[in-house]
């Protein structure tokens, strides 16, 4: 597993861990449509929608740091939103002194509470599903074999391209260069193009490799792990549930 992902997964012996991994790619993307279809002013709805999740935090055994941590990614994303009530035109409101656009902050508010909830997804669906599971998972439910092997090897090779660029820094900074303005740019634009030309020659030898080896342009799939009734009525009680908040968020 990358060191990037390491810090992802969370193991445990949870019902979560235990569905298994395409059970919980379907019940999330599910989950996440339902949420993205939910009215954004149905506020109620993405309560619910936010104490479904902590229900599935808490039954994988999750604290709340360890999810609330790794959801600083959209942070991003919170910035662009709480500009919206300031940029957005239309009708104007006073709120401690400062004229908000109401089409902006409705705007925000949808942003913020429909990508916040889909991160917390994903944070719960990586947290407790091993990436070698995911792609299996992928594989179960028919993603295309090329997608699915790119996705492997980006995996597989992304410490190695990381170690020849820490190998390309140590090389640089032991011949005295330092990064201090626009002037070095240049030297990190080759720098870049000489990591390229190295993953690329490298990927030819690991193609090479592979093909030594009998490797017919396809992988083995080596789980055929299937899913009853049962745990299928497991996985769907997320997206399920959320689905009834999303219909009276659209009826009442």
């Amino acid at each position: 597993m990358p060191a990037g992902a390491r810090g992802l997964y969370r193991p445990g012996d949870s019902p979560v861990h235990a569905l298994p991994a395409h059970c919980k790619l379907v019940a999330v993307f599910g989950f996440v449509l339902v949420v993205v279809a939910t009215p954004r002013e149905a506020v109620w709805a993405f309560g619910a929608h936010a104490a479904l999740l902590a229900a599935v935090a808490a039954t994988a055994r999750l604290t709340p740091g360890f999810v609330l941590r790794r959801m600083l990614i959209e942070l991003p994303f919170v910035t662009f939103a709480l500009l919206l009530p300031f940029l957005a035109e239309g009708s104007r409101v006073t709120w401690l002194g400062l004229s908000l656009s109401e089409s902006g902050l409705w705007s925000a508010w949808n942003i913020l509470a429909k990508g916040t909830i889909g991160v917390a997804a994903s944070v719960l669906l990586a947290a407790t599903t091993e990436l070698r599971d995911v792609l299996l998972g992928l594989q179960r439910l028919r993603l295309p074999p090329l997608l699915v092997q790119i996705a492997a090897f980006m995996l597989r090779y992304a410490d190695v391209i990381s170690d020849e660029l820490r190998r390309m820094r140590v090389a640089r900074e032991s011949r005295g260069f330092t990064a201090r303005g626009v002037r070095q740019w240049g030297v990190l634009a080759k720098t870049a193009g000489a990591l390229f030309i190295r993953c690329y020659e490298r990927g030819e030898r690991v193609h090479l490799a592979m093909l030594s080896r009998g490797y017919t342009g396809t992988a083995p799939v080596i789980d055929r792990l299937t899913a009853g009734r049962a745990t299928w009525a497991r996985a769907a009680a997320l997206p399920a549930t959320a689905l009834v908040a999303c219909v009276l968020g659209w009826t009442l």
